[in-house]
């Protein structure tokens, strides 16, 4: 080895000695953050206060940016960091409990509390010291006694069984708080209000039962009957972190149909298209811009899950197939224009809906930025 290359090696290995000191340090700092996060989280569990704070997060990236400019690095870089490191603040949070706002529930019925969406609020409900029981299809033999109690009995089974479940549910305590957690609202409120005579609301949690908590997530609620009685619920769920979205039942249903129902059906005709050509699915990973690629993981993501799950949600409401037939046939007027090579009308089109769209078309592409370098990161290979 001649003496520059030996000079080099040793230049090399001090400069790779000190970022390995230097990454030690920053364990170090991490660790000593998380400590310090995990107090916050008891402080704010300890009085109530939702372990989300927009106003705090915001202050904080806009002071750490600043502070990355005039240190000469990446604002975007710093701001990555700390999103990140948030996010895990907020679990170790998160797993520090909350307060319970209503003590003098009696008890939390989960029906198909063993599910994966109604396990999350039985956990959720627990770690807030509510007394819990869960009734699934071999307890009904003992519903009676389970529910003599109750002050809160939620209904989170599959959309194909709500009605069937609601309707056995005639004799509840009449201060008792009666909920579901479907995707469509109109019906199980409308079977809720025949049977119980109590307070009544329709709730659709906007995430899957993939969560650890949550922080930042949104939980659509439709006033059924008497809000005043229910309240402490929606309190309690933002406690939890959640977002609550008031919105009539039949806005909510008609607002699904686009934000669901016509979304899962077109993914499902593009995954059952590529089948169909015979596409290489290894090739189009292979060959995908990151964008594209991103879109191929949402594809791929539904068909990784339960058919029945998207058969439910799809074939729930009738009045979504009059959706489809829509949206069908604008996609045919579009593709007119291309078989008509006519550019002009294709892109007045496009014009069009970029207006329409606003300032959200500018706010969606800054924000798929970063979901295409993480999904850049996470590619295999």
């Amino acid at each position: 080895m001649t003496n520059s290359a030996s000079d080099f090696d040793t230049k090399l290995t001090h400069l790779r000695d000190e970022i390995d000191e230097i990454d030690s340090d920053l364990v170090n700092l991490l660790q000593r953050r998380l400590s310090v996060t995990s107090k916050v989280g008891q402080l704010k569990s300890s009085v109530g206060k939702p372990i989300y704070d927009p106003a705090r997060e915001a202050s904080l990236f806009a002071k750490r940016r600043l502070q990355a400019t005039e240190s000469g690095l990446s604002p975007d870089l710093i701001e990555d960091v700390l999103r990140r490191l948030m996010r895990d603040s907020y679990i170790s949070q998160d797993a520090s409990g909350y307060r319970c706002v209503n003590p003098a529930c009696k008890k939390v019925v989960v029906i198909g509390g063993k599910g994966k969406l109604g396990a999350v609020f039985v956990d959720l409900f627990q770690r807030s010291h509510y007394q819990v029981a869960i009734i699934e299809q071999t307890d009904w033999v003992n519903s009676e006694t389970i529910l003599n109690d109750a002050s809160l009995v939620i209904v989170a089974v599959p959309i194909n069984l709500t009605t069937q479940v609601i309707q056995q549910l005639n004799n509840l305590p009449t201060n008792c708080v009666l909920a579901d957690l479907t995707s469509i609202k109109q019906s199980p409120l409308a079977e809720m209000k025949a049977v119980h005579a109590g307070p009544v609301v329709g709730l659709h949690p906007m995430f899957g039962p993939d969560v650890t908590g949550l922080i930042k997530q949104t939980i659509i609620s439709c006033e059924g009957r008497y809000p005043d009685q229910y309240q402490w619920l929606l309190e309690q769920f933002e406690v939890w972190g959640a977002k609550i979205y008031p919105v009539q039942a039949h806005e909510h249903d008609e607002t699904m149909s686009m934000v669901q129902v016509m979304r899962h059906f077109s993914t499902i005709a593009y995954g059952f298209h590529l089948m169909s050509e015979g596409a290489d699915i290894e090739k189009l990973v292979a060959m995908s811009s990151p964008i594209y690629r991103l879109e191929l993981i949402m594809v791929g993501r539904l068909f990784a899950q339960d058919p029945n799950l998207y058969a439910d949600i799809i074939f729930s409401n009738k009045d979504n197939v009059d959706m489809m037939k829509r949206f069908a046939h604008r996609f045919l007027e579009l593709l007119e224009t291309v078989k008509l090579d006519d550019k002009e009308a294709f892109t007045s089109v496009f014009k069009s809906v970029s207006e329409w769209f606003g300032d959200y078309a500018g706010d969606f592409l800054e924000e798929s930025k970063s979901m295409l370098l993480k999904a850049n990161e996470l590619k295999k290979s």
